[in-house]
This record gives structure tokens, sequence and C-alpha cells, in this order.
């Protein structure tokens, strides 16, 4: 077997193993050690060290394929919904919802992606998943901008609800009070703060 073939091997199998141990400590990474997963994967601590130089960086790898796997399985049951306002909001609750699941390893893969963004991100498919659910509802253009300022508030309401989430002006204590946060934001999106058109809405600042 060649050096590299068997070096990737191993770098797979940690974390394959760290994975594992994520799922197992229901997403609070901070509880597994590196000497938890050295003896798990069956190498020394300073393979680890050597193929991802920190813990943090072999967990936020872990993190960003978990959440992957979740994101390129994400298919919302929304095909009986007509309303385009309707699928959205189903699909931003779920989306949502997921979140408030999965605190620890959203939040690692969150700030991941806004530190270290690629096509590729899981914030970038989410917000390609949104462009599907709205179908030919609207341009391309405005689905593109839509999904990215829709999963922008989703994430930045999640993070800021982390530490108490005073400007938000929501409670995100149960599904019930994140439904009713989603339902408005989306609402404001695709019906605007007020009853203006955007042309009235720009001649005021004109």
């Amino acid at each position: 077997m060649k050096k590299s073939t068997k070096a990737t091997e191993v770098k797979e199998r940690i974390i394959d193993v760290t994975i594992a141990l994520i799922q197992t400590s229901n997403g609070n990474a901070a509880e597994i050690t590196t000497r938890d997963i050295a003896e798990k994967a069956g190498v020394g601590n300073g393979l680890i060290n050597y193929h991802f130089q920190t813990k943090e960086n072999l967990i936020a790898i872990c993190v960003q394929r978990i959440i992957g796997q979740v994101v390129d399985g994400f298919k919302p049951n929304v095909g009986h919904m007509q309303n385009p306002q309707e699928r959205m909001t189903y699909t931003a609750s779920q989306v949502f919802e997921f979140l408030f699941a999965n605190p620890a390893i959203s939040r690692i893969s969150i700030l991941g992606d806004l530190s270290d963004q690629s096509d590729e991100s899981n914030t970038v498919k989410s917000q390609k998943s949104i462009c599907d659910v709205l179908g030919d509802s609207m341009s391309q253009a405005d689905k593109n901008l839509f999904s990215f300022v829709l999963v922008t508030a989703i994430q930045a309401a999640f993070l800021a609800n982390q530490h108490g989430g005073a400007m938000i002006g929501y409670l995100m204590d149960t599904a019930e009070s994140r439904k009713t946060f989603i339902v408005k934001l989306v609402n404001m999106l695709l019906n605007g703060v007020n009853t203006e058109s955007p042309a009235e809405v720009s001649k005021t600042y004109e």
C-alpha cells in the first residue's frame, strides 16, 4: 500500500470515529477529547495533530460533513402546497427547528461557513434548497437574493438567541414562538413591511 493511500485511510478513520463520537455526545463536541478519538481510531495523538493540527479543526471538518449530509438529503414535503409563501414558511421552519434541535453542531457549522465561504458550503447549499422551493414564483436573481437574506436572517437569529436574543424581539423558547418568527420573517420578505410598492418606497428616499 502506498504511503499516501495509507495516510488518507488513517485520516478518514479519524474523521469517521470523531463523527461517531459527536453523534453519541448529542453534538456536544466539548466533551470529546483527543484521547477518546485516538483510542477509538487506534492511532496516537501525534497523528491527529499531524493531520488536523488541532482538535477544533478536526471537529469543524466532521461537523461540516454531518450537516452537509443533512442538507444534501433535505427534501421538504411541499409538493401539495400551491402557495409560495406557505411552502417557504414550512421549509424555513424546518431549517430553523433543525438548528435549535442541534445547537452545538449548528453553531460550529454556521461559524465555519462564515470564516471559510465557498460554493460548496452548507450555507450556500441551504440557499440553493430555498431557491428550489420557490420554483418559478420569481426570477432567478430575486430567488438568489431572497434565499440569501432568509438563510442569513435564520442563522443570525439562531446565533443571537444563543446569547439572549435581545435584539430579535421574539422569544425562541418554544417551537410555536419560533414558528411565529418565521411566519413574520417570510411574510416581510415576500410582501414587505407595509403595503407600499417598491417604487413608492424608493421615491420617499429620493
